[in-house]
């Protein structure tokens, strides 16, 4: 009986997890819902936010993949990010993430003595989590500079939709 109550409690927690993820790309719709927002700050700078639900990596390139495209939009070869932030847990998935625990101890009744060691297993229920990454960007023309915060647009652009 404890097993089928495991199973289905696992399961549950699994069909829970499924219903928020990150939504496709696109642009935020709502004040702080999911996709991508953007802010001028020169003819050449951008401040770019993209908002998700779960892990920050995928998050993180969504705002890349945002960056190419308004890179290659405003007439532009590459781009560096020069300021990167990023906002939410690194186990910001969610899911299940099991833990154990360890304990004993031992009492006394009047002339009786107890002794004991106990194990558990707790489960972690909590669904994907909210994270953003924000990347302040400068664009320009010509062969991308040859500096590891250097991006050429088109290449981000081919390899971040060739993923999805």
């Amino acid at each position: 009986m404890k097993r089928l109550t495991l199973v289905t409690l696992a399961a549950s927690a699994l069909a829970l997890g499924a219903c928020a993820s990150l939504a496709p790309y696109g642009p935020q719709t709502a004040p702080n819902g999911q996709g991508f927002a953007e802010q001028r700050i020169e003819s050449n700078r951008f401040r770019v936010t993209y908002r998700g639900v779960g892990a920050p990596g995928p998050v993180a390139d969504m705002a890349l993949l945002r960056a190419a495209d308004l890179t290659v939009q405003t007439g532009y070869d590459w781009f560096e990010v020069t300021q990167r932030w990023t906002d939410g847990r690194p186990d910001s998935a969610g899911g299940l993430r099991p833990s154990v625990s360890i304990g004993a101890g031992s009492s006394r009744y009047g002339r009786y003595s107890t002794s004991g060691v106990g194990v558990g297993v707790g489960l972690n229920l909590s669904g994907p989590q909210p994270t953003s990454t924000t990347l302040e960007v400068m664009m320009g023309h010509g062969a991308t500079p040859d500096r590891p915060t250097a991006y050429g647009a088109r290449d981000v652009q081919a390899t971040l939709r060739g993923r999805r």
